[in-house]
Protein backbone atom coordinates (compact mmCIF):
# COMPACT_ATOMS: atom_id res chain seq x y z
CA UNK A 1 0.00 0.00 0.00
CA UNK A 2 2.65 2.55 0.82
CA UNK A 3 4.42 1.52 -2.35
CA UNK A 4 1.54 2.29 -4.03
CA UNK A 5 0.71 5.51 -2.35
CA UNK A 6 4.33 6.78 -3.23
CA UNK A 7 4.14 5.48 -7.18
CA UNK A 8 1.12 8.00 -7.35
CA UNK A 9 2.59 11.07 -5.34
CA UNK A 10 5.58 10.41 -7.87
CA UNK A 11 3.78 10.28 -10.98
CA UNK A 12 1.27 13.78 -9.54
CA UNK A 13 4.97 15.08 -9.39
CA UNK A 14 5.87 13.99 -12.91
CA UNK A 15 2.47 15.38 -14.59
CA UNK A 16 2.76 18.80 -12.42
CA UNK A 17 6.00 19.27 -13.63
CA UNK A 18 4.99 18.25 -17.49
CA UNK A 19 1.85 20.25 -17.28
CA UNK A 20 3.60 23.66 -16.29
CA UNK A 21 6.30 22.94 -18.26
CA UNK A 22 3.64 22.75 -21.71
CA UNK A 23 1.72 25.80 -19.61
CA UNK A 24 4.86 28.08 -19.17
CA UNK A 25 5.57 27.15 -23.30
CA UNK A 26 2.58 28.55 -23.80
CA UNK A 27 3.03 32.00 -21.75
CA UNK A 28 6.16 32.14 -23.58
CA UNK A 29 4.81 32.58 -26.67
CA UNK A 30 1.63 34.76 -25.69
CA UNK A 31 3.90 36.90 -24.54
CA UNK A 32 5.95 37.10 -27.75
CA UNK A 33 3.04 38.12 -29.41
CA UNK A 34 2.17 41.65 -27.51
CA UNK A 35 0.75 44.45 -29.51
CA UNK A 36 0.57 48.28 -28.71
CA UNK A 37 -3.01 49.38 -27.85
CA UNK A 38 -4.88 52.51 -28.70
CA UNK A 39 -3.96 55.50 -25.95
CA UNK A 40 -1.56 53.92 -24.58
CA UNK A 41 2.81 54.91 -24.66
CA UNK A 42 4.46 52.53 -27.37
CA UNK A 43 6.32 51.25 -24.93
CA UNK A 44 3.50 49.83 -23.32
CA UNK A 45 1.69 46.51 -24.53
CA UNK A 46 -0.94 43.91 -23.97
CA UNK A 47 -0.51 40.22 -23.75
CA UNK A 48 -2.24 36.96 -22.39
CA UNK A 49 0.96 35.29 -21.49
CA UNK A 50 -0.74 35.63 -17.49
CA UNK A 51 -3.44 33.16 -18.77
CA UNK A 52 -1.23 30.37 -18.07
CA UNK A 53 0.41 31.26 -14.73
CA UNK A 54 -3.01 31.57 -13.48
CA UNK A 55 -4.16 28.01 -15.02
CA UNK A 56 -1.25 26.48 -13.46
CA UNK A 57 -1.71 28.43 -9.95
CA UNK A 58 -5.45 27.15 -10.06
CA UNK A 59 -4.99 23.93 -10.74
CA UNK A 60 -1.68 22.95 -8.63
CA UNK A 61 -1.27 26.18 -6.15
CA UNK A 62 0.16 29.53 -6.06
CA UNK A 63 3.89 28.56 -6.45
CA UNK A 64 3.33 26.67 -9.87
CA UNK A 65 1.88 30.30 -11.25
CA UNK A 66 5.19 31.68 -10.18
CA UNK A 67 7.27 29.06 -11.58
CA UNK A 68 5.55 29.84 -15.13
CA UNK A 69 5.96 33.37 -14.96
CA UNK A 70 9.40 32.75 -13.74
CA UNK A 71 10.32 30.52 -16.87
CA UNK A 72 8.05 32.83 -19.38
CA UNK A 73 10.54 35.54 -19.13
CA UNK A 74 13.74 33.74 -18.54
CA UNK A 75 12.50 32.74 -22.03
CA UNK A 76 11.90 36.04 -23.29
CA UNK A 77 14.72 38.00 -21.89
CA UNK A 78 17.14 36.03 -24.64
CA UNK A 79 15.19 38.16 -27.26
CA UNK A 80 14.22 41.48 -25.22
CA UNK A 81 14.43 45.12 -26.69
CA UNK A 82 14.35 46.43 -23.26
CA UNK A 83 17.22 45.16 -21.05
CA UNK A 84 15.45 43.00 -18.91
CA UNK A 85 13.49 45.95 -17.66
CA UNK A 86 10.18 44.52 -18.96
CA UNK A 87 10.87 40.84 -18.09
CA UNK A 88 11.40 42.02 -14.87
CA UNK A 89 8.33 43.82 -14.59
CA UNK A 90 6.67 41.31 -16.15
CA UNK A 91 7.45 38.96 -13.36
CA UNK A 92 7.18 40.69 -10.81
CA UNK A 93 3.34 41.51 -11.37
CA UNK A 94 2.88 38.32 -12.45
CA UNK A 95 3.60 36.51 -9.54
CA UNK A 96 1.50 38.96 -7.77
CA UNK A 97 -1.49 38.30 -9.49
CA UNK A 98 -1.24 34.51 -9.38
CA UNK A 99 0.09 33.99 -6.17
CA UNK A 100 -3.15 36.11 -4.68
CA UNK A 101 -5.08 34.60 -7.50
CA UNK A 102 -4.06 30.72 -6.16
CA UNK A 103 -3.96 31.59 -2.28
CA UNK A 104 -7.42 32.95 -2.15
CA UNK A 105 -8.50 30.08 -4.77
CA UNK A 106 -7.06 27.47 -1.85
CA UNK A 107 -9.58 29.17 0.73
CA UNK A 108 -13.07 28.25 -0.28
CA UNK A 109 -12.70 26.80 -3.84
CA UNK A 110 -15.73 26.37 -6.35
CA UNK A 111 -18.12 26.59 -3.06
CA UNK A 112 -21.41 28.02 -4.12
CA UNK A 113 -23.22 29.92 -1.78
CA UNK A 114 -27.23 30.09 -0.87
CA UNK A 115 -27.75 33.76 -1.67
CA UNK A 116 -26.34 32.71 -5.69
CA UNK A 117 -28.65 29.93 -5.65
CA UNK A 118 -31.68 31.46 -4.16
CA UNK A 119 -31.33 33.98 -7.13
CA UNK A 120 -31.00 31.23 -9.91
CA UNK A 121 -33.54 29.81 -8.78
CA UNK A 122 -35.89 32.61 -9.56
CA UNK A 123 -35.29 32.83 -12.65
CA UNK A 124 -38.34 32.11 -14.75
CA UNK A 125 -36.71 30.88 -18.05
CA UNK A 126 -35.86 27.29 -17.51
CA UNK A 127 -32.75 26.92 -19.70
CA UNK A 128 -31.67 30.42 -18.64
CA UNK A 129 -32.48 29.11 -14.55
CA UNK A 130 -30.00 25.81 -15.45
CA UNK A 131 -27.47 27.60 -17.09
CA UNK A 132 -27.04 29.64 -14.24
CA UNK A 133 -26.99 26.99 -11.44
CA UNK A 134 -24.35 25.29 -13.57
CA UNK A 135 -22.16 28.32 -13.03
CA UNK A 136 -22.92 28.19 -9.43
CA UNK A 137 -22.33 25.06 -8.95
CA UNK A 138 -18.97 24.58 -11.23
CA UNK A 139 -15.88 26.12 -9.99
CA UNK A 140 -16.16 29.38 -12.10
CA UNK A 141 -17.40 31.78 -9.43
CA UNK A 142 -14.05 30.90 -7.55
CA UNK A 143 -12.46 31.13 -11.10
CA UNK A 144 -13.73 34.48 -11.04
CA UNK A 145 -13.31 35.97 -7.70
CA UNK A 146 -10.15 34.73 -6.73
CA UNK A 147 -8.52 36.00 -10.16
CA UNK A 148 -10.44 39.44 -10.00
CA UNK A 149 -8.54 39.81 -6.61
CA UNK A 150 -5.35 38.77 -7.92
CA UNK A 151 -5.93 41.51 -11.51
CA UNK A 152 -6.56 44.05 -8.88
CA UNK A 153 -3.93 42.99 -6.55
CA UNK A 154 -1.35 43.37 -9.64
CA UNK A 155 -2.39 46.97 -10.79
CA UNK A 156 -2.24 47.94 -7.01
CA UNK A 157 1.42 46.84 -6.88
CA UNK A 158 2.24 47.78 -10.78
CA UNK A 159 1.91 51.33 -9.10
CA UNK A 160 5.05 51.05 -6.25
CA UNK A 161 7.41 48.45 -8.78
CA UNK A 162 6.79 50.75 -11.63
CA UNK A 163 7.75 54.11 -9.87
CA UNK A 164 10.57 52.53 -7.60
CA UNK A 165 11.88 49.56 -10.18
CA UNK A 166 10.65 49.48 -13.33
CA UNK A 167 11.31 52.97 -14.48
CA UNK A 168 14.11 54.14 -12.31
CA UNK A 169 16.15 51.44 -14.30
CA UNK A 170 14.16 51.55 -17.40
CA UNK A 171 16.05 55.38 -17.82
CA UNK A 172 19.04 53.95 -18.62
CA UNK A 173 17.53 53.12 -22.04
CA UNK A 174 15.04 55.83 -22.60
CA UNK A 175 15.42 59.17 -20.33
CA UNK A 176 12.56 60.35 -18.17
CA UNK A 177 11.52 63.57 -20.46
CA UNK A 178 10.79 60.91 -23.20
CA UNK A 179 8.74 58.74 -20.99
CA UNK A 180 6.84 61.76 -20.28
CA UNK A 181 6.57 62.94 -22.92
CA UNK A 182 5.07 59.65 -24.95
CA UNK A 183 2.33 60.12 -21.87
CA UNK A 184 1.91 63.96 -22.45
CA UNK A 185 1.36 63.30 -26.02
CA UNK A 186 -2.07 61.45 -25.18
CA UNK A 187 -3.06 63.33 -21.86
CA UNK A 188 -0.66 66.81 -21.77
CA UNK A 189 -2.48 67.32 -18.34
CA UNK A 190 -0.23 64.96 -16.78
CA UNK A 191 3.04 66.33 -15.24
CA UNK A 192 4.44 63.84 -13.34
CA UNK A 193 5.10 59.96 -13.32
CA UNK A 194 2.53 59.49 -10.35
CA UNK A 195 -0.01 60.79 -12.15
CA UNK A 196 1.26 59.21 -15.48
CA UNK A 197 1.00 55.33 -13.63
CA UNK A 198 -2.17 56.72 -11.57
CA UNK A 199 -4.16 57.22 -15.33
CA UNK A 200 -2.21 54.97 -17.32
CA UNK A 201 -0.72 51.93 -15.64
CA UNK A 202 -2.78 51.16 -13.18
CA UNK A 203 -5.91 50.71 -15.01
CA UNK A 204 -4.42 48.59 -17.85
CA UNK A 205 -2.81 46.19 -15.91
CA UNK A 206 -6.14 45.86 -14.33
CA UNK A 207 -7.53 45.48 -17.73
CA UNK A 208 -5.39 43.13 -18.91
CA UNK A 209 -5.14 40.63 -16.21
CA UNK A 210 -9.08 41.18 -15.81
CA UNK A 211 -8.57 40.30 -19.40
CA UNK A 212 -6.95 36.67 -18.84
CA UNK A 213 -9.42 35.77 -15.70
CA UNK A 214 -12.47 36.14 -18.03
CA UNK A 215 -10.96 33.89 -20.33
CA UNK A 216 -9.88 31.55 -17.70
CA UNK A 217 -13.38 31.38 -16.21
CA UNK A 218 -13.97 29.33 -19.88
CA UNK A 219 -10.86 27.52 -20.19
CA UNK A 220 -9.86 26.82 -16.46
CA UNK A 221 -12.07 24.25 -15.52
CA UNK A 222 -11.97 21.63 -18.34
CA UNK A 223 -7.85 21.96 -17.62
CA UNK A 224 -8.56 21.56 -14.06
CA UNK A 225 -10.36 18.33 -14.43
CA UNK A 226 -8.04 16.82 -17.31
CA UNK A 227 -5.19 17.77 -15.17
CA UNK A 228 -6.52 16.15 -11.99
CA UNK A 229 -3.79 14.89 -9.63
CA UNK A 230 -4.23 12.14 -7.44
CA UNK A 231 -7.35 12.22 -5.50
CA UNK A 232 -8.17 15.55 -6.35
Amino acid sequence: MSSAKNNLRNNDRVRMLVVTAVLAAVSSVLMMFSFSVPLMPPFISMDFSELPAVIASFSFGPLWGVAVCLVKNLVNVTMTSTGGVGELSNFLLGATMTLTAGLLYRVKPGRPTAALERAAEKVKNEKTRKALLGFIHSRRPMVLAAGSAGALAMAAVSLLTNYYITYPIYTNFMPMDAIMGAYQAIAPWVKNLWQALLVFNVPFTFIKGFLSVLISVVVAEPIMKAVRIGSR
